[in-house]
């Protein structure tokens, strides 16, 4: 369907179409909710031009998702991968949803952070979130790594490496993020390793409790212990391990996630899982672009952790 044949059948002109697909502000909401209701009804998404596409990348404030360097290693090859595919990129910050409305774009992707509530009613254009589950809602996808496949890969090395307890510190705040589904996929891996599990093995804790808690599970037996999440939890935890005396590997083994600056800097330099950033970000732009195009995609694209093994087990 064409641009003409579309605005037709809404009844508006073709500009009128253009500026509600282009985020104009001075179009009636009626009309811009006539417009989007009749495109979802339809099947309609605007043609993209051979022009440079505008897209819009939403990141989030510390306090929803205090793990910087995360957005900052996606962030990075997520710029390439959309530069090479010839997209115009804008930044915005997630907790200022108004901010989209002053924007022309074709569709947007978020890191770490779910879609605005209003987003399929106003916006009606694909968004790609990373980082976090689909939210069933038709006009946004996810891509994110498999958060239960990670859990056991780390917890599995450990076992392999002769662990007969291990103790897993989830960095984050519970219900916030991907903390639950970590502490999920973390107690069902140790009950498949035939590990010893329970909450008081699985245990989630800011920067403020990470020491408290790294001792709850040393108190607890532990000689493996799994620190995923935030942008420090490696780091802090080797630190921690210093103040209670404990040597790695010799007293305790240790797996954490992958952090550029850190894991393979420390001493010992750490084993870790990682998410695969570059796959990361080729698989989300694929996702936007076949959206765009109106093919039909996968609402959802898992992508596999990666195990990184170095002198801490």
């Amino acid at each position: 369907m064409t641009i003409k044949e579309f605005a037709k059948l809404v009844g508006v002109s073709t500009a009128t179409v253009s500026r509600v697909f282009g985020h104009h502000p001075n179009v009636r909401r009626e009309v811009r909710e006539r417009v989007l209701a009749a495109a979802r009804a339809h099947g309609y998404s605007p043609r993209l031009s051979g022009k440079r596409k505008n897209v819009v990348l939403l990141v989030p404030y510390r306090r929803m998702y205090p793990a910087p360097e995360y957005v900052e290693m996606v962030m990075t090859e997520l710029f390439a991968t959309l530069a090479r595919r010839d997209f115009r990129i804008e930044v915005l910050p997630a907790d200022h949803p108004d901010l989209l409305t002053g924007s022309s774009f074709h569709g947007a992707v978020a890191i770490g952070v779910d879609a605005p509530e209003s987003w399929e009613d106003k916006i009606a254009l694909p968004l790609v979130t990373i980082d976090r589950p689909w939210n069933r809602k038709r006009d946004c996808f996810a891509v994110h790594s498999d958060e239960p496949q990670g859990m056991k890969l780390a917890i599995a090395h450990l076992a392999e490496r002769g662990c007969a307890k291990v103790g897993v510190l989830i960095h984050g705040t519970p219900a916030l993020g991907n903390v639950e589904l970590r502490r999920a996929g973390a107690t069902q891996a140790l009950k498949e390793c035939g590990l010893p599990d329970g909450p008081n093995l699985v245990r989630v804790a800011d920067s403020a409790a990470f020491l408290e808690e790294t001792g709850k599970l040393l108190r607890a037996g532990v000689d493996g212990l799994f620190c995923c999440g935030g942008s420090n939890s490696g780091g802090m935890a080797a630190y921690c391990l210093s103040l209670y005396d404990r040597k790695i590997p010799d007293d305790i083994r240790l797996v954490s996630s992958e952090r550029a600056r850190i894991s393979r800097y420390c001493v010992p330099p750490q084993t870790t899982i990682s998410q695969d950033y570059a796959l990361l970000a080729e698989r989300s732009v694929d996702v936007l672009e076949a959206a765009l195009a109106g093919l039909p995609v996968p609402h959802e694209t898992t992508l596999p952790y990666q195990l990184i093994e170095r002198d801490s087990t």
